[in-house]
């Protein structure tokens, strides 16, 4: 997209044109431009301009939201070879991205905001779910959304379950529940190094369960995942 693009979204955002992470709008912007082909781009430079429009009708990105897969594509976002511009993007898709950037420019905030977001959750399918969760960092709703979060941690599937531990989880969920979550990483096959700012959060609990899962793998004859090994010895209390 283009820089006057980038800079509604990042004017529509404010304070959270960058999220915990590092994770930026400009910098979202900027890797989805080269991903998409040229009627890709001008569909959601349009999409961009129609949600972004301040007075324009509430339920158009309730319209735009689910086709973004059929104009913008759904490969991965970041090419296999080649730099990867924007932190904190790995194993995301082409149609997260757009998704998330027109969240990034919907004109309100708070419990407004909050709600948009929790309708577009409970109304998507899983692709539209995981795109709402990605967004979370980037968007002025505080811990108004934790709901959310809690939903995907409740599910089997592995991809939420992965999206929904990152940045936002990471400052708002409770030790409880965020604890459970990078359990059922473990059990899921979700590599620990999806969930965000582990290091930081791990304590003496999560270390103990973690163990302790690996005590069962042992018994039953199977190998420890490394990462889960990883934790437990690089934890200092």
């Amino acid at each position: 997209m283009t820089a006057g693009d980038r800079a509604t979204g990042e004017r529509a955002t404010g304070e959270r044109a960058t999220g915990d992470g590092g994770l930026s709008v400009d910098g979202l912007a900027s890797t989805l431009a080269l991903r998409l082909t040229g009627a890709g781009h001008a569909w959601l430079t349009n999409a961009v301009n129609a949600v972004s429009a301040v007075g324009g009708s509430a339920d158009t990105i309730d319209q735009l939201f689910p086709a973004v897969r059929r104009h913008c594509g759904h490969g991965p976002l970041l090419a296999s070879t080649g730099p990867a511009t924007g932190p904190g993007l790995h194993g995301w898709t082409v149609d997260e991205a757009a998704r998330v950037l027109l969240l990034t420019v919907l004109p309100i905030s708070g419990d407004t905001l909050a709600g948009t977001v929790a309708r577009l959750y409970e109304r998507g399918d899983a692709a539209e779910r995981r795109a709402v969760l990605r967004a979370l960092p980037l968007l002025d709703v505080g811990p108004d959304t934790v709901a959310i979060v809690r939903d995907a941690l409740r599910t089997n599937d592995a991809t939420l379950v992965a999206a929904a531990l990152g940045p936002y989880a990471a400052r708002h969920l409770d030790d409880a529940s965020w604890r459970q979550g990078v359990l059922k990483c473990v059990f899921l096959g979700v590599r620990l190094s999806e969930v965000a700012d582990l290091t930081r959060r791990a304590d003496e609990e999560l270390v103990r369960m973690l163990v302790a899962f690996a005590h069962e793998r042992i018994a039953a004859g199977r190998d420890v995942p490394p990462d889960v090994l990883a934790v437990v010895e690089s934890f200092q209390p």
